[in-house]
């Protein structure tokens, strides 16, 4: 019968303390207190019934026994991290999970993702459109595209954009009434977009018209959506003026389906952007970084041309 191994804890901060013969530094490897360590190493040498450093005044040393020991523990270390190397590395074959909210999915990332199958045409991206939170201890996601103010807990975090809108509209719909100065956006409906739960974060028509002076305009009417691409539908349709980011209808404004009427664009007050959210276990994993450095590439390409905040 085989002899039950010793625990996992202590034989790790064993190994991390053989190999700095420090408790302090193996505390700082592994996130713990120099009293763990210390105490890990006691109930080490109590189940093996040997001594396995001496502790001098200002120094650690390692006994024979512990010479003996360190080598072979550190090799398996060493087998065990490549064996969950080789596990996590099996999908570097399949595809890439992408989850990113319907609206910024469709209008942002779709019509740019031909440009990453070029450049990376061994990687294919599978795009899960949903505005839920992601579990990626349980959800089969990669990395994720929110818009939030980037305080997400225990996961890595990038800004991908800032978000910065600006109004919008269809060109026919200032044939009948022109936009010359903001005040005359009373004589047009307003688009509103209301994203469930980011009322605090989400620069609104109010915060638009205070700041460009238009106190003149009643920033309450006009129609509702959750969802930008309604409201960029309903404004390309002449249904009124919508308030966008710019970056998400960057193509729409460049074959003149929507223009600018004005300039100045206002962001949230709780400094909500798109950020990049995913798993610190998986954040460098060679196809997530590759399509983490593309999109902060083609964010960089699109703010370039977006309207002053």
């Amino acid at each position: 019968m085989r002899r039950p191994l010793p625990p996992l804890n202590a034989l790790r901060a064993f190994d991390a303390a053989a190999r700095h013969l420090s408790f302090t530094n193996a505390a700082g490897e592994l996130g713990v207190t120099p009293a763990a360590i210390s105490h890990q190493i006691k109930a080490l040498e109590d189940y093996l019934g040997v001594r396995l450093f001496r502790r001098l005044q200002r120094s650690l040393l390692l006994t024979e026994t512990g010479q003996l020991l360190a080598p072979g523990l550190a090799r398996g270390f060493r087998e065990l991290q490549a064996a969950v190397d080789d596990v996590m590395d099996q999908d570097e074959a399949g595809p890439l999970t992408v989850s990113a909210a319907p609206s910024f999915a469709s209008m942002w990332l779709v019509p740019r993702l031909e440009r990453f199958s070029r450049q990376y045409p061994d990687i294919d991206v599978r795009l899960d459109a949903s505005t839920s939170l992601v579990d990626f201890s349980r959800d089969d996601v990669d990395i994720s595209i929110r818009y939030g103010a980037g305080d997400y807990p225990g996961l890595m975090v990038e800004c991908l954009l800032e978000h910065c809108v600006t109004p919008v509209c269809a060109p026919s719909l200032l044939e009948a009434h022109p936009l010359e100065e903001p005040g005359d956006l009373r004589h047009h409906t307003l688009l509103h977009v209301d994203w469930r739960a980011m009322d605090d974060g989400m620069p609104n028509w109010g915060m638009w018209l205070a700041v460009v002076g238009a106190k003149e305009v009643d920033h309450e009417r006009g129609p509702r959506f959750n969802d930008s691409s309604l409201a960029v539908q309903a404004a390309m349709a002449g249904h009124g003026v919508a308030l966008i980011n710019e970056a998400l209808v960057e193509d729409h404004l460049a074959d003149g389906r929507l223009v600018k009427p004005f300039e100045q664009g206002v962001s949230g007050p709780g400094g909500f952007n798109f950020y990049l959210v995913g798993p610190e276990r998986t954040w460098r994993k060679p196809k997530i970084k590759a399509f983490r450095e593309w999109l902060m590439e083609e964010a960089e390409h699109t703010g370039k041309r977006g309207a002053p905040c």
